[in-house]
């Protein structure tokens, strides 16, 4: 064990990370079909309330993301990002066995509590990639972090609706198998990126929320940054949360054709992250990049909401997957502001971010959506794009304004 902390990153270590991310995120996307109809079995069919619970399931998850992301970022900071990510992998894997081996719906909620917090692996993650890659390379990297997210948030839910159709607990034994393998691996692979001597001692008093800001606001243009994160994060919001609803009223369109309009923007999203973001940011520049995503982002998100076909609507695709440059950049801009000690406080203020997002979302964009049903008329149904498409606007007049046309040097150069 003592060797394998020692040696230097690999790309073996590099696959490893890429691979934790999407396994996280496809093990999250493996649940999603088979949870709520599980909630209903323990309802005993009863839909409205099994529906109640599952929005307080996913809200809850979303709390656990915002609360335990800074902690666990910060607790990499102290004893390493390969301890850490290793323990969050067995720790998942364990918890998708006893939520598979769940007797109440009690059991099911507290597992579904503790896969919130020990699936908060990015920040340490990102830290990850922050540590062992040049300045110049960590869009890339955060880009290739990305298209692993959306990879795994792909295969997920189409894996598990597939092994919920022979049992609904099955989706539960193989998101479980997945992460503890996964552990396993990378017990024997995964060197460690940060040495003793740059680790700084944890503090709880820094670490939880409200302590991760007071590292945001230690640079006027990394707090600048984190404000165009949480504006473009809750922009995204609107992609999950009311793209069934939008597409069925507006253009009629079929579970089938909704599903396979999703899996093209994911598709779009991971492969823009894997093969543009690099090229881009060489040629341009990092600044350059983020901005010129939230412009795209913004195209999309008004494309969304001005078709008046569902065929017009498939070309906003193309300009919300090109929005996929802005994220890694805007993050490996932020991660240049902060001092190696402080990566994976940073990565988990990041996430803990966007985690706030995921609990503010849901309720905005159904609620206008919701009011845009009521109101009638074919416009104003794009209102929750519209939103988003401000939303952008306010992120790239932050970035306009933070970010000065001098690349930055690093601080952790």
């Amino acid at each position: 064990m003592q060797n394998t902390q020692n040696r230097a990153p690999t790309s073996a270590a590099f696959a490893f990370i890429f691979i934790t991310v999407a396994l996280d995120m496809m093990a999250v996307g493996i649940v999603a079909p088979v949870l709520p109809k599980l909630i209903i079995d323990f309802e005993h069919g009863d839909v409205a309330r099994a529906a109640g619970y599952a929005g307080l399931f996913a809200t809850l998850w979303a709390a656990m993301q915002f609360i335990f992301s800074p902690i666990i970022g910060a607790a990499s900071d102290r004893f390493g990002r390969r301890t850490v990510i290793l323990l969050s992998n067995f720790g998942l894997g364990l918890d998708y066995v006893l939520m598979a081996l769940a007797p109440t719906l009690g059991w099911l909620f507290v597992g579904r509590l503790i896969s919130g917090i020990t699936s908060a692996s990015y920040p340490t993650a990102g830290a990850y990639i922050a540590d062992v890659t040049p300045p110049q390379e960590r869009a890339a990297k955060f880009g290739m972090l990305g298209a692993a997210f959306g990879l795994g948030f792909i295969i997920g839910p189409a894996l598990g609706g597939l092994l919920g159709g022979i049992d609904l607990r099955l989706p539960f034994w193989t998101a479980g198998a997945l992460s503890l393998a996964n552990a396993a691996y990378g017990f024997f692979i995964l060197p460690e990126s940060l040495p003793p001597e740059k680790r700084r001692p944890f503090s709880l008093r820094n670490a939880h929320v409200f302590g991760s800001l007071k590292l945001l606001r230690s640079h006027p243009e990394l707090l600048g940054l984190a404000c165009a994160v949480f504006f473009m994060a809750l922009a995204h919001e609107s992609l999950p949360n009311v793209f069934v609803l939008y597409t069925d009223q507006r253009y009629g369109w079929s579970e089938t054709g909704v599903g396979l309009a999703l899996a093209l923007v994911g598709l779009g999203s991971a492969t823009v992250s894997m093969t543009v973001v690099r090229p881009l940011v060489r040629r341009v520049g990092e600044r350059q990049t983020a901005l010129i995503g939230l412009l795209f982002g913004m195209a999309g998100c008004c494309v969304f909401a001005a078709a008046q076909t569902g065929a017009v609507f498939l070309c906003g695709i193309l300009f919300i997957a090109l929005w996929g440059v802005a994220g890694p950049s805007i993050q490996s801009l932020m991660s240049h502001r902060v001092d190696p000690t402080e990566q994976g406080q940073l990565q988990g203020a990041i996430s803990s971010l966007r985690a706030l997002t995921g609990m503010i979302g849901p309720i905005l964009f159904t609620q206008v959506f919701s009011t845009a049903v009521k109101r009638g008329g074919s416009l104003l149904l794009g209102a929750p794009y519209f939103l988003s498409a401000g939303l952008l606007l306010v992120a790239l007049f932050i970035g306009l304004r933070v970010l000065p046309r001098r690349q930055v040097a690093a601080a952790a150069a």
